[in-house]
């Protein structure tokens, strides 16, 4: 499989905060319109990995980032990129739900009012409407929608932020432990929508859970003190890992 038949590419990445290195030159495809599920410790250089893919780690001091990362082969870390239209073609949805302090609706059309995406009521309805649609949410708030985002159930809030997401037409959603803060029922409405969003987005999903990733990704990357332990397809993982240490983890005798 050659690279052009990747959505992004991480070659040789490594991330360091001041003197302390966290990712240890990752290599890692990412396939169009699937699912890839980054699993390992807490602590293992997952999430890290996850924020280079949009320049996340650009906010934190003292941060810098090697290697190259392509989306459709440009490279995301060259000089010139513009990293909040890179940031709409590669969204992200984190940990805990946090809906802006706004109306429902003024959440899903907040991101196309600043990248000037619509500029009638009416392409606004549409973005909103459609969006929520996508998110598996447009039917439970369709009465509510000037009501603010908060006041939403903690798996509607997250199905919120999807739809905010969803609402800028990205390519990429990285999605950062989107279920650890939610119950069983919201965890699978959400698992169910990942695999609908499939058909239309690349996905990238940290996950804790091993029988999540199992359910809702089609290949797994597995982490370890900063270095990407193996990566392939999720049952080869699950079934039959190549590494002693994807073994242990998958078993619980560690993290």
């Amino acid at each position: 499989m050659n690279e052009q038949t990747y959505k992004m590419v991480g070659k040789d990445v490594s991330v360091y905060y001041g003197q302390k290195r966290a990712l240890f030159d990752v290599n890692l495809n990412i396939r169009q319109n699937a699912v890839t599920a980054l699993i390992g410790p807490s602590g293992c250089g997952k999430s890290t990995f996850l924020r280079t893919l949009n320049r996340m780690n650009d906010t934190i001091d003292n941060c810098r980032v090697t290697g190259t990362i392509t989306l459709d082969g440009e490279d995301i870390y060259t000089s010139g990129i513009d990293v909040v239209e890179l940031r709409a073609r590669v969204g992200m949805v984190f940990q805990n739900p946090n809906p802006f302090p706004k109306s429902i609706y003024e959440n899903v059309a907040y991101g196309p009012r600043i990248h000037g995406l619509a500029r009638h009521r009416s392409d606004f309805d549409r973005i909103v409407e459609t969006s929520l649609q996508k998110a598996g949410l447009f039917n439970e708030v369709k009465d509510r929608l000037q009501e603010p985002g908060t006041s939403l159930s903690g798996g509607q809030q997250q199905r919120l932020c999807i739809a905010r997401a969803i609402a800028v037409s990205p390519e990429v959603i990285l999605m950062d432990e989107p279920c650890s803060a939610l119950d069983p029922i919201a965890t699978a409405r959400v698992e169910e929508l990942i695999s609908e969003l499939k058909q239309n987005y690349t996905i990238v999903m940290v996950t804790h859970s091993m029988q999540q990733a199992a359910r809702v990704s089609e290949r797994t990357a597995m982490f370890h003190l900063g270095y990407m332990v193996e990566e392939d397809d999720t049952d080869t993982i699950f079934t039959n890992p190549a590494d002693q240490r994807t073994q242990d983890y998958i078993m619980g005798r560690f993290g």
